[in-house]
Order: C-alpha cells, then structure tokens, then sequence
C-alpha cells in the first residue's frame, strides 16, 4: 500500500515561497547598537510579512575586522567589509543601510546612491543642513532613476503611533491646538562617564538635540500632520569635561589614566514651537533625567479631543473623546493588539504585544514594499532634512537666549 505524502512543513513551505521571489540584497554598515537593531528587522521582516522581495542579509561593515566578524555571525549576515567603499562597490548589493555616527551619513549616503543603490539612514539624517539638503536633492535625483532613500525614524513604526496619525488624520481630534512632548533618559547622570563619540560635536553634531530631540521633532510633525514653522529655545550643557576612553571604537587615541576632554553639545534642551496652523508645542530632550531610562511621550490636544502616547506602555494609545458627553467623558485606553491595527494582522492574537525591536522590523517591511511599489518611501530623506532644520533652529535660538533678563525681586 503506498503511503500517504507527508505535508510540507511551514520552515519548508515558508522557503520555497521566499526562493520563488526576488532578492533585496542588504549591505550595512555599521554593526554596534542601532546595527544590531536593523538586523533584527532584516532578519525577521520577511519571516513575517509576505514582502514582495526578500530581505538577504549580503554584508556587514566596519573598520574592526574581527569584531566585525563576530557581529555577523551572531546576527547572521553572509560576509563583512572593513571598508564602507568596498561594501558600496560591490554588485550584490542592492541597497546600503547606514548606522554609523552623524560625520559620516552624508559621505556614505551620497556615494551609495551615485552607485545606484536604495539606501535607508539612521537620524538624524546629518550633522548640519547643508549635509542634509545635499542628501535630499541626491535622493531626489536617484528617485527618478528608481532608487530610493529613507530615513530611520522607527518610532513611526509603533502600531500605537501609527494609529494615532491615522485618527489625527481623520478628523478625530478636530483642529489641533497643543503638542507636547518629552524624552528623558539618564546615562549621563554620573560625571565619570567617558567622552565617547556622542558627546563631540565634530562626530554627533549635537548631544540630546540630535540623539534624542530628532526623535520627538519628527515624531511630533508626523503625527500632527504638518511641519514646525518657529521654536524658541533653550540649551545646557551640565558637565563640561569627562575622562577620555582609549580604543579605536571610541574615535578618539588612547590616553593616560586620568585626562579628560571637553564636552562639545548640548546635555540637555528645553524648546517651545508653532506649527504652521498656529498650534503650539512644547519639547524636551534630556539625557540627565535622574531615573528615566528611556522615557518618551507625547500629548495631543484638539478641538475634539486628545491622544497621548507613552513609549514605556507602547501597545497602548490614551484617547478622550471631546465629543461625548461629559458626565462619562475621560481619557480611556485603547489597547492597540487587534489584527486591524496597524502592522499586526502577521503577529500575535489580540492582547499579544510588541516591543521595540518590532520597529525596525515594521521599518524593513515598509522600504521594502515602498521599494517595490516605487513609491516614495516615508520618511523620506527630504523629512530628514526638515527635521535637521528644526533642530539647527533650536541651537541657534538658543544662543540667542543664552543672556536672561533678570526678574526683579
């Protein structure tokens, strides 16, 4: 008697569909902490959404040729470059993910898309407007040649934030009046911590401004629906000198036990703004929060009602309802984990949720289907750019206040 056929297994299944399907060859460079974070989205994008191409992990940059080395085997990348030119030169490569500090996005950037690849790019998109306005008409010209270019603002690609700009977008709050928000974090509390390369302004192009103010600019314009016109700000930096590391990963040369070297950004920034509608804002960028550890929310107000957000409670959105009568009006929790959300009709059952790595995931999925469709990617490097304009508006409105008028007593 024959026997019956044995099904094919899912892995199988799931292989065998992935073969029949072209191949997005990613190189990165870059391999240290948002490398480590952008291949978790490679490497789990297309074994969870039916992605029109698939991801393939191509090669791995960066100037430590055995650390290097180690950081592909253990988030699998197939081979590693120590030179980024050499990774861009290579004809496997279809697109060059970027992950590097600030002083070197443009350079990479730029060389990458006159070689005709797709490139996404950590933010902040540059160190200086220039830089990122070069990126934007370089991207813009390589666009008409079919490539395209995004900037990594993952924060977009939490389902909760995600699905608040589509209720901002529908009219659910009405006109908008407030925006607030802040991001707190605290690792610089301790005044022994070394000078590493963010807090040089040569390499990060500003401290808390860029690292984290980028963040909640462009997280602010997005769910708002329209760009900042005007800020007013202020800027403090708390520790001025911090004991120099040794070591080449630090980028700077080895020293003596005991130098230090100058703190050149900012520790701290404090901005107000007005959006195009006249709708005012309210920032701010901290790593000196004593006891926050990553701590980013924000609040919108409108006419007809107000959604707020907390990164430490991502799978939930707060929502009042103006609307509704008052005598059982109040902010009520939307839990955001049902299929109809966005991004997770391909993970778990309602209830199930997400993390923070999910955004670099949700981030691979959408460039590549934005890749596919020829659509302009968002955010594109264009966003980047006016979200560096922002940002160099705040540094020079804060020299500006850096004189107070005193309050008489």
């Amino acid at each position: 008697m024959a026997q019956p056929q044995q099904s094919e297994g899912v892995e199988a299944t799931s292989a065998r569909a992935a073969s029949e399907k072209p191949s997005l060859r990613v190189g990165m460079v870059g391999y240290a902490f948002m490398g480590a974070a952008h291949s978790q989205g490679w490497r789990t994008a297309g074994r969870v959404f039916d992605l029109p191409s698939t991801p393939v992990m191509a090669a791995i940059c960066g100037r430590d040729a055995s650390a290097v080395r180690a950081a592909a085997d253990r988030h699998g990348w197939e081979s590693t470059e120590t030179d980024w030119r050499a990774l861009i030169a290579r004809d496997d490569i279809d697109l060059v993910d970027i992950c590097t500090p600030g002083d070197s996005h443009a350079e990479i950037a730029l060389a990458a898309l006159a070689a005709g690849k797709h490139v996404l790019c950590e933010k902040p998109l540059a160190n200086t407007v220039e830089e990122a306005e070069n990126m934007a008409r370089a991207a813009e010209a390589a666009y008409e040649r079919g490539q395209l270019a995004m900037v990594g603002f993952n924060y977009r690609r939490v389902p909760a934030t995600a699905l608040a700009r589509s209720m901002v977008a529908a009219g659910r709050l009405g006109a908008l009046r407030h925006v607030r928000v802040t991001y707190l974090q605290d690792w610089l509390v301790d005044p022994e911590f070394p000078l590493t390369w963010r807090l040089r302004r040569e390499l990060a192009g500003s401290g808390s401004l860029g690292d984290l103010g980028a963040h909640i600019v462009d997280l602010a314009q997005y769910l708002a629906g329209e760009p900042l016109a005007g800020v007013s700000a202020l800027t403090e930096t708390f520790v001025r000198e911090r004991p120099l590391p040794g070591g080449p990963s630090s980028g700077l040369s080895a020293v003596s036990a005991g130098g230090t070297g100058q703190v050149t950004v900012d520790d701290a920034a404090l901005f107000t703004g007005r959006f195009t509608s006249g709708a005012l804002a309210s920032f701010e960028a901290t790593r000196y929060a004593t006891g926050r550890k990553n701590a980013l929310r924000i609040e919108l107000n409108g006419e007809r009602g107000s959604l707020a957000f907390d990164l430490e409670r991502l799978n939930e959105l707060a929502y009042h309802d103006g609307t509704e009568a008052a005598a059982h009006a109040g902010f009520r929790r939307i839990l955001v984990t049902e299929p109809e959300h966005p991004y997770l009709d391909a993970w778990w059952p309602p209830g199930h949720g997400l993390g923070y790595e999910h955004t670099f995931v949700h981030q691979a999925r959408d460039l590549v289907h934005a890749i596919a469709e020829g659509r302009r990617p968002d955010p594109s490097f264009a966003d980047g750019l006016q979200v560096q304009r922002v940002l160099a508006a705040v540094e020079e409105s804060a020299e500006k206040n850096s004189l107070y008028t005193p309050i008489a007593a």
